[in-house]
Order: C-alpha cells, then sequence, then structure tokens
C-alpha cells in the first residue's frame, strides 16, 4: 500500500501518445526498445517499481518531443519475458503528478522532478459519482458500440462498479490524445464520466473512426 510520503521525487517516464493510465486501474504494455528495456530493468531494482506514463505534447517549431505536464504513475505488478527478449508488463495506477523540470543524467530513459500535490484522492477509496445515470450512459454507450460495430463483454460492463466502468472506457476507447490528456485531467469521476459522455456524443455525431483500442 502506497502513502502520499513513499512517492519519489524523481520518475522514469514513458512517454507514449494515446495510452492512458489512471488510479487505481491496470494498463498492459509491451515493451521492446532498448531504452525502455533499460528502464525496466532500473525500475525493477527499486521497492516503489514506479514508471509515469505521460503524453508527448507535439509543439510546432519546437526542436525534440515535449511532454504533457500532467501523466499518471502505475506500479510495475506483473511482468513476463518473451524468447526474444520482449517484455509483456502491467502497470498499476497509483496517482497522478505533475512535471516539473526534466532531469538530465546518463539514463537512455527520459526522467523528471515530479510533484503529487494536488492528487491526494487518487491514493484514497475509489472515487463515487453520486449523479451516474448508469441506464442512460449503458443506452449510449449501446448506441456507441453499434455504429462502430464493435464487440464488448456487456456482461462485465454491466457488473463493473462505476469507478471502474468509467475509467476502463477511457483508456480503452481510441479517442485522440488530446481527448485523453482532458480524461487524465478531469479533477472527479463525475467530470470524467461528463467528459467520457461527451467525447462519446461528438464521436456519434461526427461518424468518426474511433475504435476500439486492443
Amino acid at each position: 500500500m502506497f502513502h502520499q510520503a513513499d512517492l519519489p521525487e524523481i520518475l522514469p517516464l514513458f512517454p507514449l501518445p494515446g495510452a492512458l493510465l489512471l488510479p487505481r486501474s491496470r494498463l498492459p504494455l509491451h515493451l521492446f526498445e532498448p531504452r525502455y528495456l533499460a528502464m525496466l530493468d532500473d525500475v525493477l531494482k527499486i521497492p516503489g517499481r514506479l514508471i509515469g506514463m505521460i503524453q508527448p505534447n507535439e509543439v510546432p517549431g519546437r526542436v525534440g518531443t515535449g511532454l504533457q505536464c500532467i501523466g499518471c504513475a502505475g506500479r510495475v505488478t506483473q511482468f513476463s519475458e518473451t524468447e526474444d527478449g520482449r517484455y509483456m508488463i502491467t502497470l498499476s495506477g497509483i496517482s497522478r503528478f505533475r512535471i516539473e523540470d526534466e532531469v538530465e543524467g546518463f539514463t537512455p530513459y527520459r526522467r523528471a522532478r515530479v510533484s503529487w500535490a494536488g492528487f491526494e484522492r487518487d491514493m484514497g477509496p475509489q472515487d463515487a459519482d453520486t449523479l451516474f445515470n448508469r441506464g442512460a450512459f449503458m443506452d449510449l454507450l449501446a448506441r456507441y458500440f453499434e455504429a462502430r460495430e464493435l464487440q464488448t463483454d456487456w456482461e462485465t460492463l454491466k457488473d463493473a462498479d462505476d469507478e471502474l466502468l468509467v475509467n476502463s472506457l477511457s483508456m480503452l476507447l481510441g479517442f485522440e490524445p488530446e481527448d485523453k490528456q482532458a480524461l487524465l485531467e478531469a479533477p472527479s469521476l463525475s467530470t470524467r464520466r461528463e467528459t467520457l459522455v461527451t467525447l462519446i456524443e461528438y464521436a456519434l455525431r461526427s461518424g468518426g473512426e474511433t475504435e476500439i483500442m486492443q
């Protein structure tokens, strides 16, 4: 069990467009680039085993790849090595963080000095959404899946608690990276659910090519 005092000041970063990790959620990842294999090797030597998931933030005219200000740290809770040296890992979301500045060093991967202030609720109990109209939400979701000709396990979705349902869909539905960032930065489950509904309604109106990410 993590406490705020256990969180490190410096965090290794894994910039990945469109990938979203949320507190109390799990994200499977496939590592094969040498720099991220080196990062995993280093992370597994540290008790906390934390990796900071962050989205790139490309700015026209700027040299190098910028980063969004807010990401989410996950603890490596599962990992397995394939025969050709790649790794399949699972990150369990612990807390969001805000980048203060990048740390120069000799690691092949990026690191940053981070602040955890303002995200204390991430390490608390599950968030509640007292205004959640689950029936209307599931109807909207069914229309979306039908329009996209997507399949899902509806029984699992119906059985999921509110936070697991909203967070899982936020992570899995193939929205644009900036939309994923908005879902990440939502201050509460209610605002994340409202953002998710807006994105789904917009996708239905626009008839875009949003798909489920496997």
